[in-house]
């Protein structure tokens, strides 16, 4: 938990030198950049203060230029289609569902 919080806030620092949101920054294209940096990291880690502030710029801005595309009809219907788990039976088309869920939200 605490890691995913570190990553969340190293996130939040590129999307503000950035200026885009935090949310359209890619989570798991953050956790290969940090590991791909390990050992930069690890090699620099007894260098000067500045040498350390140079290389924290440019992760962060390696961070912030992988972004999730915008994907605004991505959302599935919670129904299954073998075993009840809580959820309705998928007996119909998922596209069928889909579009009757929008007329739904449209309506609120």
């Amino acid at each position: 938990m605490l890691a995913y919080n570190l990553i969340r806030t190293v996130m939040a620092q590129a999307a503000a030198i950035e200026g885009v949101e935090p949310r359209s920054i890619s989570f798991k294209a953050t956790l290969q950049i940090l590991e791909a940096f390990r050992p930069l990291i690890a090699y620099r880690s007894h260098s000067g203060a500045d040498d350390q502030e140079k290389l924290y710029e440019q992760l962060l801005g390696a961070i912030a230029v992988h972004r999730v595309a915008d994907r605004p009809d991505r959302f599935e219907p919670r129904m299954t289609k073998k075993k009840p788990r809580g959820y309705v039976s998928l007996k119909r088309p998922r596209k069928e569902i889909k579009l009757q869920m929008l007329k739904r939200a449209s309506k609120i």
